[in-house]
């Protein structure tokens, strides 16, 4: 991995597959925080977007949590029980602290959640990319919140503050839009509305010339449901807070792990499935 004091590249067999920013220069209401953004296929095709004009808070591959005890994590509006989504001055910002390993294939960064001057979250996120073959490779994600503050705080998202369906909240991916939206399936179910919502071993996103298969990596992480978005813009996420609100008490961690799949070419059922099994065996 090639890096400046902001950037790092992150390469798999030798070629760059992803830009990761540490110290991104966004508006407050973007809720600043590092991403992935481009990342690409081994054949060089980009399957991220940054800042697109539909959602200018969407920021490549990374962790947002739209609620932190009140505070947005996610960017752009919040949504108010009783009310709608909402201007409000309650974005914090993630700042990159330090490196503590660095490799050409990856890394792990030290992180800290800050919003109104105070730092609610302490992150470890350990990133690696990893060959699969010739037209595919993984991109292993975990992250590790803590809370160091002295008293309970709570994730929460849009569906446990009143808006059904909108449990996003935790690792993140913009997609790539085409003129025509992804198809997605898992291992039993086909389309947006069949898959959203739901927990899946796997999750697979199938564009033009592309597919992004994401799998949940520990077992805590494949209860979370995912949530998924085809035809209004192409992003999948995994929900931290899908029913309910995730406490998180002082001094406790919650931690989380997703691999996706980034292929070349329009993956089946079986190849998708395979590939996790390569991506994800122990």
């Amino acid at each position: 991995m090639t890096s400046s004091n902001d950037t790092a590249v992150l390469r798999v067999a030798g070629r760059p597959v992803g830009r990761y920013v540490t110290r991104p220069e966004l508006p407050a209401r973007l809720s600043p925080r590092p991403y992935l953004h481009p990342v690409t296929t081994l054949a060089g095709t980009a399957v991220t977007e940054l800042t697109p004009a539909d959602h200018a808070h969407h920021l490549g591959v990374g962790v947002a949590v739209p609620d932190v005890e009140g505070f947005n994590f996610w960017g752009g509006r919040t949504y108010v029980r009783d009310q709608g989504p909402t201007e409000l001055d309650n974005h914090g910002t993630q700042r990159h602290v330090a490196f503590q390993l660095r490799d050409p294939d990856g890394f792990v960064e030290e992180l800290r959640w800050v919003a109104a001057g105070g730092e609610l979250l302490r992150e470890r996120r350990t990133v690696a990319a990893t060959e699969l073959t010739d037209q595919a490779w993984a991109l292993d994600l975990t992250f590790s919140l803590t809370n160091v503050t002295k008293d309970p705080l709570s994730i929460g998202s849009p569906a446990t503050n009143g808006r059904p369906g909108a449990a996003y909240g935790g690792f993140f991916w913009r997609a790539r839009k085409e003129s025509a939206a992804p198809e997605v399936f898992s291992a039993g179910a086909e389309g947006e509305e069949q898959v959203h919502g739901r927990p899946a071993d796997w999750l697979a996103l199938r564009g033009g010339t592309w597919t992004l298969v994401f799998a949940g990596a520990t077992e805590q992480t494949r209860r979370d449901p995912w949530f998924v978005r085809t035809e209004e813009y192409p992003g999948v996420g995994s929900s931290l807070a899908y029913g309910e609100r995730l406490p998180v008490p002082p001094g406790e961690t919650v931690v989380r792990r997703v691999v996706t799949v980034v292929a070349d070419g329009r993956l089946d059922r079986d190849a998708a499935a395979a590939l996790v099994r390569k991506a994800v065996s122990p």
